[in-house]
């Protein structure tokens, strides 16, 4: 099959290496123009990916991530062991408050290896500039979609793009990974197809996130860390480096401040158990980050396709908040479904698109709610203390399921390790749930806890106003 990959981020890439490796052949075209660097610092320091906005923020490359590469394209998980990738294990150690610290057989699959965003994306283009029926071009903006014979009555076939040089590529698959500033309803529309099914609100949040180098320091708090009005997220990368973020709600104005180096390391430090992230050699400004929008797109509508010869993955399909770092591994995910589906619905493209978007629905769109609903819970709890407010009960079953899970992980090591596999993106929260006995175990550690949940140590509201007046 001749495909077209629209964007070459980390999920395009990934999509067309899966691709052309599986005998399709695969044109990759790719908005930015600058080159490939020569090494992965060189990508760290010159690359520049405008496209990209998060390209120099906090990026975790999950252990779904790593077990699909080691399964799929080894040779990219070598590449990232070769060039600095850290290793990151989720269960190891284990909080010092379990007296069980035995083994499970889950324990091989929770760790990885992670990077920057630069070097991931290096690792990634370097293996398809080397991949056989593979071609890349860069500095292509695709500006419309073309169309050819219906394939369903009263539904558009796309059957390639054009450029805005005016280049035309012929295709009998176009497939958008254009990620968060995807263009895809307007194309689709240009051509006559039925709006998708969208759901887009701004996620809420604002990021600081700043750069380190040094012995990376021990994991002494939640790698994602709640402190009443501000979060903090704290992520190895690769060669030495780590990343501190804190994040707050985007409307909460008196936290703005956290742009400015000093009050963003005063916070910091205000934290007994996260100021020793401090302790290295700043590689970084304060990086601001904002204007991230939760969106999902379905492209069935009443259950007919809105087109054929078109599908969209990762982000370009649906994004959340960041913070959970689950990004690079779903969109890496659907770029598998996606290929799978291909090897049993071939060129009939009907069945590509229904097929497509059930195996999505089922196996994708759960990362989406859950992740939804963890976020709006997290925005509302923001808010009603920034107004000194009470929190109020979770009103949404999806919410207080994941609240129930992290809230007893640290009663028990076997919900540890469940709330592990979930955060590091191998099953959804959903499916644990399913499993005999789990609610029940969940139920039973919960009533356990008697005492108020744990809170990290940190500056109250007041303490945080103050530390950033």
């Amino acid at each position: 099959m001749k495909i077209v990959i629209v964007g070459g981020g980390i999920c395009g890439l990934g999509a067309s290496l899966l691709l052309a490796r599986d005998h399709h052949d695969v044109t990759l075209l790719e908005r930015d123009g600058s080159p490939l660097p020569e090494s992965p610092q060189a990508a760290w320091e010159l690359w520049e990916r405008k496209g990209v906005a998060q390209f120099r923020q906090p990026h975790n490359f999950m252990p779904g991530l790593r077990l699909l590469l080691e399964a799929e394209l080894p040779d990219l998980q070598d590449a990232f062991r070769q060039h600095g990738a850290t290793k990151y294990d989720l269960v190891n150690p284990l909080p010092a408050l379990f007296s069980d610290r035995s083994t499970r057989p889950i324990d091989e699959k929770l760790w990885t290896l992670t990077a920057r965003r630069p070097l991931g994306e290096w690792v990634f283009a370097q293996a398809a500039a080397r991949q056989r029926g593979l071609t890349i071009d860069r500095g292509v903006q695709v500006k419309e979609l073309l169309t050819g014979p219906a394939v369903l009555p009263g539904v558009p076939h796309v059957a390639g793009v054009k450029t805005a040089d005016g280049r035309e590529f012929d295709a009998d698959l176009v497939i958008d990974a254009t990620g968060r500033q995807s263009q895809s309803i307007a194309w689709l529309a240009a051509i006559g197809a039925r709006p998708p099914h969208q759901e887009q609100a701004d996620c809420g949040f604002t990021y600081y996130t700043r750069y380190f180098s040094g012995k990376i320091p021990q994991r002494l708090a939640p790698t994602l860390s709640h402190l009443g009005t501000i979060s903090i997220l704290t992520l190895p990368g690769d060669n030495d480096t780590w990343s501190v973020t804190i994040f707050t709600a985007s409307g909460d104005h008196e936290l703005k401040r956290l742009r400015h180096e000093e009050p963003w390391m005063k916070t910091i430090r205000a934290c007994p158990i996260h100021s020793h992230w401090l302790e290295g050699k700043a590689i970084s400004e304060v990086l601001p980050m904002g204007g991230i929008v939760d969106r999902y797109r379905r492209f069935l509508v009443e259950a007919k396709p809105i087109s054929t010869g078109f599908v969209a993955i990762a982000d370009a399909w649906a994004c959340t908040n960041p913070s959970a770092g689950r990004g690079l591994t779903i969109g890496m995910l659907h770029a598998l479904l996606l290929r799978d589906v291909l090897r049993t619905a071939g060129e009939n493209h009907a069945s590509l698109v229904h097929d497509f978007d059930r195996r999505t629905e089922e196996e994708m769109t759960p990362w989406y709610r859950a992740q939804l609903a963890r976020d709006r819970a997290r925005f509302a709890e923001m808010e009603a203390l920034r107004e000194g407010r009470k929190p109020g009960p979770l009103s949404d079953d999806l919410a207080r399921d994941i609240e129930s899970l992290f809230l007893t992980m640290i009663a028990d090591p076997d919900l540890f390790r469940l709330a592990m596999e979930y955060l590091g993106t191998i099953t959804s929260i959903q499916r644990i749930l399913e499993r005999p006995g789990v609610r029940e175990t969940i139920r039973k550690a919960r009533e356990g806890l008697k005492d108020a949940p744990v809170r990290i140590p940190g500056p109250n509201r007041q303490q945080l106003l103050e530390l950033l007046a």
